[in-house]
């Protein structure tokens, strides 16, 4: 199991960011290997992904979600295995700090190979580097779920 921690700053207030974030249909936009992802309940998301041509399709079930603060998810079928939670920190009323953490379990030995690489950690600190442009090239978020789980 690898353990995964990166955070970035985003230049937007913590609602817009939280907002954006819970916008799990539009990750492709911003995270790499991502294809599609469904919200298919208000906890439930189904996920696509492709990296190195290796196509892969999961179910990840969000377990808690505070809003303005934190969700927090694991997979629960397909052939990736992991947990994580992203919180947000209010710098001041213009600044956010989004964190991620991430517990990665590789399936086989290519995917054990790249994640001693640190190909997870850098896919993860990029996808969060992404998120920031698009967010702050944005300005606003795209919607806003504020449920809990």
């Amino acid at each position: 199991m690898s353990k995964i921690e990166e955070s970035v700053e985003v230049i937007a207030p913590l609602t817009t960011v939280y907002n954006q974030w819970t916008q799990f249909e539009e990750f492709p936009r911003f995270m790499g290997g991502v294809e599609h992802v469904e919200q298919r309940t208000p906890t439930l998301t189904h996920w696509v992904t492709s990296v190195d041509g290796v196509k892969r399709e999961f179910d990840a079930e969000i377990t808690e979600q505070r809003p303005d603060e934190r969700v927090a998810w694991t997979t629960v079928s397909g052939d990736v295995r992991q947990a994580g939670v992203v919180t947000f920190h209010r710098l001041d009323d213009a600044r956010t700090k989004v964190m991620l953490q991430l517990d990665h379990d590789p399936a086989g030995i290519a995917d054990t190979v790249a994640d001693k690489l640190g190909f997870v950690r850098r896919q993860a600190k990029g996808d969060l580097a992404r998120f920031k442009e698009f967010i702050e090239a944005r300005g606003v978020e795209s919607g806003g779920w504020r449920g809990t789980a």
